[in-house]
Order: structure tokens, then sequence, then C-alpha cells
């Protein structure tokens, strides 16, 4: 699958918290991602505007999506690049979006996450 697939690499760096409420996340930002449970808020942004509402975070997050609109109907995209990424123990935090799905990895780690990827045949723009 990875074959035909493009990752490409978005700059900046991004953290993952957990907010009391949405009420100052910046929706304006191009990259914010919200997860709303009985138990929990969750945001994915840009490292320099997490809110001062937060409660919980984990900072040191850099990011890639996959080109293109993937149709609901592709299987295992996400699981082969785990499943890749996993053999050069590689964690991922992973946000899927209508259009496609966006990976994170530690910062540390994700130019080895590209290099692993461009190893199985992804092409990374």
């Amino acid at each position: 699958m990875g074959k035909n697939m493009e990752i490409q690499k978005i700059g900046g760096d991004f953290s993952v918290c957990k907010v009391r409420d949405f009420s100052k996340v910046q929706f304006d930002s191009p990259f914010c991602f919200i997860g709303k449970t009985d138990a929990e808020n969750s945001l994915v942004c840009r490292t320099e505007i997490v809110p001062d509402n937060t409660v919980a975070r984990e900072d040191g997050w850099k990011a890639c999506r996959i080109q293109g609109v993937l149709d609901f109907s592709l299987v295992g995209i996400l699981s082969e690049i785990s499943a890749n990424l996993a053999k050069h123990k590689i964690g991922i935090f992973a946000v899927s979006t209508y259009n496609t799905d966006y990976i994170f990895t530690k910062a540390a780690d994700f130019e080895n996450a590209m290099q692993a990827l461009a190893a199985a045949g992804y092409t990374i723009v």
C-alpha cells in the first residue's frame, strides 16, 4: 500500500493536551484537533498556542499527514504505518479527519520515522 502514498511533513512543534473546556482553544489555527468524551476534553495543537486552561500536556511532538483524500473503503492504512514504525521502536499518536490521517511522533523519533517510511516505499514530501 505504501508504495503509492505520499506522506507530507508538517512543520512546527505540537502538544497533546487535556483541557478543562474548549473556551480558550484557537479554532482558527491551521491545526487544531479536539476530542470530547464523557471523561475528558482532549486537544492537539501547535505548542505555541496551548491554552492556559490546560490541566495536563505532553509537548515535543512532530507531525505528518497522508496526502490526498482517503476513501472510507480503504483498509489498513494506519495499521501498516503503525506496524512499520513499531518495527523501528517508534510510537505514534494518530488523528483521523474526514479526509485523511495525521501521524504524530515524538520529535526525537521524527526523522527516523520518515526514513523508515521512505524505506517502506512511501514518498516523503
